[in-house]
């Protein structure tokens, strides 16, 4: 009898896969749950062209910063205790995102769903009488070829399907062979990212064996199906400065230091060279080393 197999990969192996002029989706929900260590990966490679389709957070404001972003699908981009994620505020005021797609938040979630069963669009009313079909005049609309009671053919918007080359997720919990859990609050619709993707790697917190994956939590928490899943990387506190809860909660000492950061060519440098100029190991030792400098700082202020 043949066994499920072993899908574990690094970082570095992912991100070997991906190429130049990929559409790559992005997982989690603004400043929660993001595939951060991913990201990270991709800002130190090469790639470049990509098209990024994502609820958007710090991911998409780290691509878009580096310049490795040529079209971005997006229903928002927000850090929520920083309502605007301040690098993509500066890419777009400055007009350096070649191609911008906005979708209304159901929009981007329909899309996903058309592509994860691989039709080409599907009908939905949101968007319709709003300004999502005035700056993207190229999304259709469909007359229903059922009469309703009253004999009218109703009009839908045809919400064009978001295929995926490559999905990129963030999970609590996962089995080698690519089962994964969330053990928070929310799905945040990953698993529609990987069903609508070519490809689709998971990160988690830890990976563990196929039963423990049911111990301390329920069995509808198991989110993704190893049949969904190209590989699974093991990378502990991954989706920082995001959520990951019960894990972690978001970093919001460093989500500052981020955002001011980002205000300033000379203090995004700085940033840059002490926290994304090394590998995954070297940006979190340097988040840590972050945090005692903190605490030393107010010790020292509550010692005065």
């Amino acid at each position: 009898m043949s066994t499920p197999r072993d899908k574990r990969m690094t970082i570095d192996e992912v991100v070997a896969q991906l190429m130049d002029g990929m559409t790559i989706g992005i997982g989690g929900w603004g400043p929660r749950r993001k595939p951060m260590a991913l990201v990270r990966a991709i800002l130190r490679s090469d790639l470049k062209d990509l098209t990024i389709v994502s609820w958007g957070g710090a991911d998409v404001g780290l691509l878009v910063r580096a310049g490795k972003v040529r079209k971005l699908v997006y229903a928002f981009v927000s850090l929520d205790s920083v309502p605007l994620e301040p690098n993509f505020q500066i890419a777009r005021q400055d007009g350096t995102i070649p191609e911008i797609v906005e979708l209304d938040e159901g929009m981007f979630q329909t899309g996903l769903r058309a592509a994860a069963q691989r039709l080409s669009f599907l009908p939905m009313r949101a968007g319709l009488g709003s300004d999502v079909l005035v700056n993207n005049a190229w999304i259709s609309t469909v007359t229903s070829p059922y009469a309703d009671e009253d004999g009218v053919h109703e009009e839908y918007v045809a919400v064009p399907a978001l295929r995926l080359d490559v999905a990129l997720v963030h999970l609590n919990r996962a089995d080698m062979h690519g089962n994964a859990t969330y053990l928070g609050p929310d799905p945040y619709f990953d698993d529609l990212f990987c069903m609508a993707a070519d490809k689709a790697f998971v990160s988690v917190e830890q990976i563990v064996d196929t039963a423990g994956l049911t111990i301390d939590a329920p069995v509808q928490r198991l989110l993704l199906s190893r049949m969904m899943v190209t590989g699974v990387v093991e990378t502990p506190n991954g989706a920082h400065f995001t959520t990951c809860t019960p894990d972690y909660e978001r970093d919001e000492k460093f989500q500052r230091a981020y955002a001011a950061a980002a205000a300033d060519p000379e203090a995004w440098a700085a940033f840059e060279e002490r926290f994304l100029s090394g590998d995954e190991a070297a940006y979190q030792a340097a988040v840590k080393e972050f945090h005692t400098e903190l605490a030393a700082a107010k010790a020292a202020e509550e010692g005065k």
